[in-house]
């Protein structure tokens, strides 16, 4: 992976780079995409073949190279897409993805994050932050480009106004799926994507015990690579924002041993 990562390395120095802070990055006039993606990165050359690789992808590019301003620009403008950098001058990649789910025009945005880090404790706390991803540096440009179109399947699929079924009220709690709503004794509960997800086909489903596996499979999709550890993390993050009490938790229970279900309620 690292001479793939150093052959992206030769490939960003082909490209001519701009100066003068930032600037979008557009497919000929013709053919503009419609879809936006805001690349957070502040290593330059990693940054410009990200940006180069998403044109081509059909992407309209918007680069930062930092945390403070790309969060003034999450919570102004709208994005489909969020590639993030952890380590960023400033305000780090973990601060910026936490705002984003808390305050923007982007908290049900899906969001890649890049970091050279690699122990388990980062990528934990990135996806609990609200990452729906996570790609560790050195990485090959295909598999980052896989990943951008993974988390595009899934947004697709969850916009897909024929796979919108009926609101499921279970308890005080009820999940609207054409509205990607969640409302809690008539307060309405932020929930990211993947958190949406995974109420949702829960809910569905009361006294069905899911596997992590399971899990892992309806909610990110079999062409991701996430851990069991990153399905506990997104189940905690539901639980925080549902209940009253993580420790006893009334709607999603552990099954352990297996996994998780959604109580009769």
């Amino acid at each position: 992976m690292a001479q793939s990562w150093r052959r992206c390395e030769k490939t960003v120095a082909g490209v001519r780079l701009r100066g003068g802070g930032l600037h979008w990055h557009h497919m000929n006039a013709e053919s503009r995409p419609d879809r936006r993606v805001l690349v957070v990165e502040d290593d330059t050359a990693i940054r410009e073949l990200l940006a180069l690789h998403l044109k081509l992808e059909g992407f309209a590019v918007l680069p930062s190279a930092d945390g403070a301003e790309a969060l003034r620009l999450a919570r102004t403008e709208r994005f489909d897409l969020i590639v993030l950098d952890v380590m960023l001058p400033g305000l780090d990649g973990i601060s910026v993805c936490g705002a984003i789910r808390r305050e923007s025009a982007n908290q049900d945005t899906p969001i890649l994050m890049l970091t050279a880090r690699r122990e388990e404790s980062d990528k934990v706390l990135g996806l609990e932050t609200g990452a729906d991803d996570y790609l560790t540096k050195p990485f090959g440009i295909r598999e980052f480009v896989a990943r951008v179109r993974a988390l595009q399947r899934r947004r697709q699929r969850a916009e897909d106004p024929a796979a919108q079924t009926v609101p499921v009220t279970a308890g005080g709690l009820t999940v609207d799926p054409a509205r990607r709503q969640a409302i809690l004794d008539g307060r309405e509960i932020d929930l990211t994507a993947n958190e949406f997800d995974l109420l949702y086909l829960l809910a569905t489903n009361r006294g069905i015990v899911f596997t992590r596996d399971g899990l892992i499979e309806r909610v990110w999709g079999s062409d991701t690579h996430i851990t069991e550890r990153s399905v506990d993390s997104l189940v905690k993050r539901v639980r925080r924002k549902l209940e009253d009490d993580g420790s006893e938790p009334k709607f999603i229970l552990t099954v352990w041993g297996t996994g998780y279900k959604f109580a009769d309620v």
